[in-house]
Formats: C-alpha cells, sequence, structure tokens
C-alpha cells in the first residue's frame, strides 16, 4: 500500500501527473496504472482529478499524513544506520573467562571507549560453557576464548597465541636438578620462552612432585594430560581447581607445580616464589579466538574492537 508511496507524493507535490512523471523518469500512462492499483487496493481515490491543480481526497489527505511519517521515520533509521557505520551511537556485548575478562579484554574495552566513547560495552565473565550458550543464544555479539569451538555454528577471528609453561615453586628441589632450564617471569613476559633455540625442560624430572591443576572438562586440563601422557609421568594431583589465577597463587605459595598459560604469567607482577621451564610440546601452544555466531552480521563495532584487542597486544 505505502511500497509507491514516493510516486503519489510527487503527484501531490506537483499538482499534476504529467509534471510528477517527468521528474520522475517513467511516463505518464505508468504513473497514472501505479497509482490506480494503489487506489484499488484501498477502495477509495487519493485524487480528485477534475481539478486543475488535482487536489487530495479525504483518504488522499490521510494517505500523505501517514506517508510523510513513513518517510520522516525512514531518514530517521537512514541517519541512525549512518551514525552505527561511523560508530556514534551503538552496543557490544562480549564474553570472556575470568582471565580474559579480567586481564585481556577489559584493557582493551577502556581503549575502545576512549575511541569510541558512544558505544555502550558490556562484559560478561564465565566458564566456556556458560559463554557458549549465551553466544547461540544472541545474548552475545562475540567471546574470546581458547577453546576449540564448533566451526559449523561459529566464525572467528584470530587474535593471539598463547604457551603453556611449567611452573615450580622456587623451593623445590627438583629446581637444583633443572637450573639449565630456569627461565624467570621476566623472560616469559620477554618471551624468550618462544624462542627456538631455548630448549624445554625434562618433564620427568619433576615426576615425583605434586601438582596443581585445573578440573576436568577445559581445554587447558586436556591439554596437561596428553603433555604428561607424551612424557610419560603420572603427575600427583594434590589439588584441582576452577580457576587458573587460584592455580597460579597455589604454585605461588608451595602447594605444587603447575602448567599454566603464559597470559597468567604476563598478567602478574614477577614473582620470586615460581620458577618457569619451556615445555616441548605441540600441545603446548594454542590459538585464542574471538568467536561469533555464522550468518549473524559482523558489525563494524565487533571488527574495531577486535582491531584494539590486537593493537594492545603488540
Amino acid at each position: 500500500m505505502f511500497s509507491n508511496m514516493r510516486y503519489i507524493y510527487k503527484i501531490y507535490k506537483e499538482g499534476s501527473f504529467s509534471k510528477a512523471a517527468k521528474d520522475l523518469y517513467i511516463s505518464q500512462p505508468s504513473l497514472s496504472a501505479t497509482v490506480k492499483k494503489v487506489e484499488q487496493k484501498i477502495g477509495m481515490p487519493l485524487f480528485e482529478r477534475s481539478t486543475n491543480p488535482i487536489q487530495l481526497t479525504e483518504c488522499g489527505k490521510q494517505y500523505i499524513k501517514t506517508a510523510e511519517q513513513l518517510m520522516n521515520l525512514e531518514e530517521q533509521f537512514a541517519n541512525y544506520v549512518e551514525d552505527l557505520n561511523e560508530l556514534k551511537v551503538g552496543h557490544l556485548a562480549i564474553g570472556g573467562t575470568y582471565l580474559f575478562s579480567a586481564f585481556v579484554v577489559s584493557t582493551a574495552i577502556l581503549k575502545f571507549q576512549e575511541k569510541y566513547p558512544n558505544v555502550k560495552v558490556s562484559l560478561f565473565e564465565g566458564s566456556t560453557p556458560i559463554l557458549e550458550e549465551k553466544l547461540f543464544s544472541g545474548e552475545l555479539d562475540m567471546i574470546i576464548d581458547n577453546y576449540p569451538m564448533n566451526e559449523d555454528i561459529y566464525e572467528k577471528k584470530y587474535f593471539m597465541k598463547e604457551h603453556l609453561v611449567l611452573a615450580v615453586p622456587s623451593g623445590h628441589h627438583s629446581n637444583q636438578e633443572a637450573k639449565q632450564w630456569k627461565l624467570t617471569a621476566e623472560d616469559i613476559q620477554n618471551n624468550v620462552h618462544t624462542k627456538k633455540e631455548i630448549q624445554g625442560v625434562p618433564l620427568k624430572l619433576f615426576a615425583d612432585e605434586p601438582f596443581v591443576m585445573l578440573r576436568a572438562h577445559n581445554d587447558t586440563r586436556e591439554r596437561v594430560e596428553a603433555i604428561c601422557k607424551r612424557a610419560e609421568i603420572n603427575p600427583k594431583v594434590a589439588l584441582k581447581l576452577n580457576q587458573l589465577m587460584t592455580v597460579y597463587h597455589l604454585t605461588e605459595k608451595g602447594m605444587g607445580n603447575a602448567i599454566l598459560s603464559d597470559t597468567v604469567v604476563k598478567c602478574m607482577p614477577p614473582s620470586p616464589g615460581i620458577v618457569y621451564y619451556k615445555i616441548d610440546d605441540p600441545s603446548a601452544e594454542r590459538n585464542v579466538y574471538f568467536y561469533y555466531r555464522k550468518n549473524k552480521y559482523f558489525t563494524k563495532s565487533m571488527d574495531e574492537f577486535i582491531k584494539v584487542a590486537i593493537s594492545d597486544q603488540r
């Protein structure tokens, strides 16, 4: 009914079918036929064709009034889309595990909002299963995680690479035997452990010592088990925990050795209570991605946030 409202509005403004047809670059018969179809759909005429210039009927007046409201709404929406594309308005909902939320995404949010102060950013922190559930339902626009997501459902954008390292309380006797492989927190922060010339420590040197680990059913735990299996050690698990940050702090207190992501080490002030070692194993290296639903429009705010986050890591 209103799909051709601009044609009818042009006739109203010009007061003539012929003038309107000329301005619209269509033939007058074609314009007349279009108006006739609209009038037939409404069930009454829009114009008094016997007058010169032509006049609106009562129904025509209401049609024009409604058409002006619709065109105004269209213009408002077009302005909104333009602002959205320029990130003058908008909302971005991001999710991350506790580690990434506290130490990685949070700093990126600050820098993003400095650049785009009118885009509202919300951050949800939770475990990977909860994050995936909220991403699938549409509550979150994207999440950051090191756990491989189903590629049939989710798209991904590369963020950074992580390395798992062995963390050992500085008071453990095994450090004496392994001193040639010893690394400091500053070495990890400077990515010394990622250099090819740096050798990994033989994990069998620590086989008789207690380990602090994450509970089952997460990427880090699965990788730790694979690393230990290939190293032919069966670690004595002293404690099973939910968060890598807790694992770090208990290792610092001397509760046991741990295999941690270097992200944790880089986020914490250097501690004299922990000694680090490189692990030579394919499972000790993994990628971190931003994930979002397939077939979901990848907004400019999502794209710009990832760019800000990546630049913050350099």
